[in-house]
């Protein structure tokens, strides 16, 4: 049995925080970013109209949060590590607050995509610093506890924001979207204001030397296993992020839905998702995780291949799109466990960094897909060309990157101790179902 590195050995002290009072506002961190988008989406038709533009401007407004987004993931981790949590938590949700308001009274379409890459900019703190708080009061049991908690409330976010998008936008208007938002950052605020402490018992501004965070990043971009995994991951999900941009246009466009009507079929590609994670807890207590990879992919694939053939042989309409997107989420559902796995099993002393550039990489596809997505001339063509061939890549890219022979073999303990997470899988935009953090690295071990 080898020592415990000091580096990776728990903090035994006593909390600051309750687990409810962790769960509940860690969870409306990590929502943070799934509502900025799923609330926004219904929108995207309306905008062009209301700023006289282009389809592909509008798409920029999604580019651009998913960049912000990204980089900012890279960044907030080791400032709150160098300089404390509370301090980069206020600074990060008070620019995502700014670039609410500066949303929600854009006079031109330019001032809109300043305000949205703010916001993905400040949203990105959610998921790194939710983790951080958990991690620096909680391990083993009551660390699952909280992880499951926080999973059960992001789930509610994804689920519903479409449709309440909808029905502001039906009713108020596009502003009113963004006031729900300002209104979101501030409670956001104010709890961290009166209801979170410092965490970060020990911090050290070495941390966020650069020459320090890149020795880790490059460390990690080169592992075979965690690009594979993190690649595939972020093939797979980057489709789910790139439909965000053109599922608007296709459903309420071209199907004819009303706002409210695309967010309640939106329901869909979350139910999948969930029905994906109820299959694959009992498949975990007889099978690795890293096996349901490839089952996983294979079920991404079938709903790609229906996307791109379904519109030349049936008739558009609300169950012929969304129903090869919920053989996708349901693919990803089987995915996430084992990616992850491999992303961050043997990289304990850097888990910090590893998840950050894990999202990195997931969201830095969906930044790509939407941007060649806007330089497309139709919304049907990124879903039935652009997207199932980033489902393609997903695939091969799990296969050419296949571990050598003589590598060791990564294995998972009992799925008993993996289920409570499943539902915290790696799903940084939570837009594909009930995710949106990593499952912990602690929980798997590399075989001896």
């Amino acid at each position: 049995m080898t020592a415990t590195d000091p580096a990776e050995a728990p903090q035994q002290r006593a909390p600051l925080m309750t687990e409810r009072e962790v769960s509940i506002i860690g969870g409306m961190m990590v929502m943070l970013g799934p509502v900025s988008l799923s609330l926004y989406t219904p929108a995207l038709p309306t905008l062009v109209e209301v700023f006289g533009t282009s389809i592909a401007t509008v798409k920029l407004t999604l580019t651009v949060f998913f960049f912000g987004f990204a980089v900012s993931q890279l960044i907030c981790g080791p400032l709150s590590d160098a300089y404390g949590r509370r301090p980069v938590a206020l600074g990060f949700f008070g620019i995502y607050l700014s670039g609410a308001v500066v949303a929600m009274l854009a006079p031109t379409i330019g001032w809109l995509v300043a305000g949205r890459i703010l916001q993905g900019i400040g949203a990105a703190a959610g998921i790194a610093l939710s983790r951080a708080l958990v991690r620096d009061q909680y391990t083993g049991q009551a660390s699952a506890r909280v992880m499951n908690l926080i999973g059960t409330i992001l789930a509610i976010g994804p689920a519903i924001s479409p449709t309440i998008g909808g029905f502001l936008l039906g009713a108020f208007g596009w502003h009113s979207v963004f006031v729900a938002m300002t209104c979101f950052g501030l409670a956001l605020m104010t709890l961290l204001l009166l209801r979170v402490p410092e965490t970060n018992r020990t911090p050290d501004p070495r941390l966020a030397a650069p020459r320090a965070v890149a020795a880790s990043y490059r460390r990690l971009l080169s592992d075979r296993g965690f690009m594979r995994a993190a690649l595939t991951a972020g093939s797979a999900l980057g489709g789910i992020y790139t439909l965000a941009a053109a599922l608007p246009f296709v459903l309420i466009d071209r199907v004819g839905l009303s706002p409210t009507q695309f967010g309640v079929a939106m329901m869909m590609q979350t139910g999948a998702f969930m029905f994906g994670t109820l299959i694959a807890r009992p498949l975990l207590n007889r099978f690795k995780a890293q096996q349901l990879i490839l089952p996983g992919l294979l079920l991404v694939l079938t709903g790609a291949i229906a996307m791109a053939v379904g519109p030349h042989v049936v008739a558009l309409s609300t169950l012929s799109v969304m129903l090869p997107i919920s053989f996708w989420a349901c693919g990803c559902a089987l995915l996430l466990p084992g990616c992850t796995t491999n992303a961050l099993a043997r990289f304990g002393s850097i888990a910090g960094a590893a998840s950050a550039l894990t999202g990195f990489l997931q969201i830095g596809s969906g930044f790509i897909g939407t941007s060649i997505s806007a330089l497309l001339p139709s919304p049907l063509l990124a879903m039935t060309i652009l997207v199932p061939a980033m489902a393609v890549m997903a695939l091969t890219l799990h296969l050419v990157l296949a571990p050598r022979r003589e590598a060791a073999p990564l294995e998972v303990e009992p799925a008993r101790d993996l289920a409570p997470d499943l539902e915290l899988a790696a799903d940084p935009l939570g837009l594909v179902g009930a995710s949106g953090d990593e499952i912990e690295a602690g929980t798997y071990r590399r075989a001896s």
